[in-house]
């Protein structure tokens, strides 16, 4: 009996999926893009509304031929890259090599690995987004013109290895102004005055002197601040007032992938590496789960909004861990901002049954 075919990127993301479907299908990675611009010419037409001139991969020639003899074999075939445009875009470019006028692609599209949503996906599979994948191939041939016909110029009037981007160039335009802005600053010397205070009960605390005489001060030197020293010397300390103030912090929004990566202090590139292996797939052998489990949702987005069943999972853990006095009436609901695509989730956990102490000897 024929088997359906599933193809994703990576092995390891294959691995994870493979386990969820069982049997009657077969899941292979593509390793990523199959095929892209030619490397040894422009591979865009300029005078024919930017026509792309795709080629193979050379590096993807094994594979694609490994994927086009499964294909043959196959009594379905589903295309279950990332969920976005450079996942669209390389499930397009699978359909156009694995597809033919015989075989239908169907998409598949899911926000976290798990076998909840890979079998949600399943039964309700869709066509390749043509709209994404356009915006795609934009991007493409934007990063294309601007890299092929600005480097040479660079190498031709500046020096040769340098290079120009689409978003390489504009942000070192703005590490450039803010350099300029540095340059010109000019420092000013001031001085701050703390003293160090025992009231009639401990802790000691630290106070900062801010007027004097009734008058803001500026300390600008070092021998202004021993003047003002040898006056505090001569003072009589007393607490004048005290006011108490009740702080109410709201709680952070969840993470979209700009703020997953400032908060790793990683290197971006190190953050997106280990966020894509917990959302493919990791394996615990010693927590009694069988192969690899998807630990986290997808990692790009922009979208702070956290799905109906996860939000119900989070409010039950608490309620059974902590009591209902931790439990608010409403969950927290945030607002993604006014250009946010919200195409995916926040990043979260898929489950909350993966306590992050029993998990992190695993990763």
């Amino acid at each position: 009996m024929a088997k359906a075919l599933v193809v994703v990127e990576s092995p390891a993301k294959a691995k994870t999926i493979n386990k969820y479907l069982g049997r009657d299908f077969k899941v292979v990675a593509s390793m990523g893009h199959i095929r892209d611009l030619p490397k040894s010419k422009l591979g865009v037409d300029v005078e024919n509304d930017f026509a792309e001139e795709y080629e193979s991969i050379a590096s993807r020639k094994k594979v694609i031929k490994e994927l086009k003899d499964a294909a043959k074999e196959a009594s379905d075939i589903y295309v279950a890259t990332d969920p976005d445009r450079e996942g669209e875009a390389i499930g397009w470019h699978l359909a156009q090599e694995l597809g033919g006028k015989r075989k239908k692609i169907h998409r598949l599209t899911f926000n976290e690995i798990t076998k909840r949503a890979v079998q949600e996906a399943l039964n309700h599979p869709r066509t390749i987004d043509e709209k994404m994948v356009a915006a795609q191939r934009a991007r493409r041939v934007l990063d294309r013109l601007v890299g092929y016909k600005i480097s040479p110029l660079l190498w031709d009037k500046v020096r040769r290895g340098l290079s120009a981007g689409r978003v390489q160039s504009v942000a070192l335009k703005l590490v450039t102004d803010r350099e300029r802005e540095i340059e010109k600053f000019v420092p000013e010397e001031y001085w701050n005055i703390f003293a160090r205070l025992a009231g009639s009960q401990p802790p000691e605390f630290d106070a900062k002197l801010f007027k004097q005489n009734g008058e803001a001060i500026r300390v600008t030197n070092e021998e202004q601040s021993k003047a003002v020293l040898a006056g505090l010397e001569e003072a009589t300390w007393i607490v004048s007032s005290v006011t108490t103030k009740e702080r109410k912090r709201n709680a952070p929004a969840p993470f979209i992938t700009s703020k997953l990566q400032q908060s790793a202090r990683f290197p971006v590139k190190k953050t997106m590496m280990l966020a894509q292996q917990l959302y493919e797939g990791i394996e615990l052998p010693g927590l009694g789960v069988d192969g690899p489990v998807g630990l986290i949702t997808y990692m790009r987005t922009d979208s702070v909004r956290v799905a109906g069943e996860a939000l119900a999972a989070v409010r039950d853990h608490v309620k059974r861990s902590f009591g209902d006095d931790y439990l608010p009436e409403k969950p927290n609901i945030f607002k993604s901002k006014a250009d946010a695509q919200d195409a995916h989730e926040a990043i979260r956990p898929t489950s909350l049954d993966h306590d992050p102490d029993a998990v992190k000897p695993y990763l």
